[in-house]
């Protein structure tokens, strides 16, 4: 039986099709367009043709992120607190708690005994913290966003950054490498201040083992391994940390499924009504 999680968010869609034990038979992951609806639509229909299914297979879809609202064939949606905490307890069964880090947010979560969300904190009201000021910062420094990590992991110092405001922590860094710092200890020195910001944030929910580290952010080595710096042990990563809330949705749609809820969407994909 597959189940299918929709996750679109600010800046990435992420698909996932899973099977009744977990298995995730088929994953998409792709920038998040204008037009959410038949963006949504089109990448789930690709992403179920990769596993050999059809849309009529489906036996649950749940849809959740920043663009969940415009899913309109989603039997259900969900926040994406609930699916990431849904999805890291799939993939961890001792996680404790989780720390995200998305294109224009990043959440702390606190998980119970039983894998359910018990608190969270999130920073939704500025970049800082998030992929989108990394991706600033990198273009700043003359480097692609996916070598930021791995550059600031080459570095023998650091360069401390004060600033967390996207636009003022642009202007300082293109100060100091005027002053001639060193790319690399700028990096480190920006990666050090991204983490304790968002451990931080993450404190006040209480940290402890295991802590997981998902989203965007967790494809950088050098923000892991900051992060590992400010909490005082090693953290744990996701195979693909892109998918964590698309894989939590499916997986929640199986639940709702075994509970006996059952879908009330159209059950052929040319019956799907988009309103303008």
């Amino acid at each position: 039986m597959p189940f299918a999680g929709i996750d679109i968010g600010s800046t990435m869609t992420k698909v996932v099709i899973a099977d009744e034990d977990q298995k995730v038979l088929s994953a998409h992951i792709g920038p998040t367009g204008v037009e959410h609806r038949h963006l949504a639509l089109k990448v789930t229909e690709e992403t179920i043709k990769q596993a050999g299914l059809s849309f009529e297979a489906l036996e649950f879809i749940v849809a959740t992120g920043y663009g969940r609202i415009n899913v309109p064939f989603a039997d259900k949606q969900l926040t994406e607190i609930t699916c990431h905490a849904r999805g890291v307890r799939a993939l961890f069964a001792s996680a404790k708690i989780i720390i995200d880090i998305g294109g224009q947010d990043s959440k702390g979560i606190r998980l119970d005994a039983d894998g359910k969300v018990a608190d969270f904190v999130m920073n939704d009201k500025c970049a800082a913290g998030t992929g989108r000021f990394l991706e600033v910062i990198a273009e700043t420094l003359g480097l692609r966003l996916e070598e930021l990590g791995a550059v600031a992991l080459k570095a023998d110092g650091v360069v401390q950054i004060s600033n967390m405001c996207t636009v003022f922590a642009e202007h300082e860094v293109t100060s100091r490498l005027a002053e001639g710092a060193d790319v690399a200890q700028i990096a480190a020195g920006l990666h050090q201040a991204i983490a304790s910001r968002v451990v931080n944030m993450t404190r006040r929910l209480g940290i402890e083992k295991e802590v997981v580290v998902t989203g965007g952010g967790a494809k950088n080595t050098g923000l892991v391994k900051a992060i590992e710096e400010q909490v005082g042990f090693g953290v744990l990563t996701p195979p693909e940390p892109f998918i964590t809330g698309a894989l939590g949705a499916a997986l929640a749609g199986k639940d709702l499924f075994d509970r006996g809820v059952r879908p009330l969407r159209p059950r052929k994909k040319e019956d799907v009504t988009f309103f303008s």
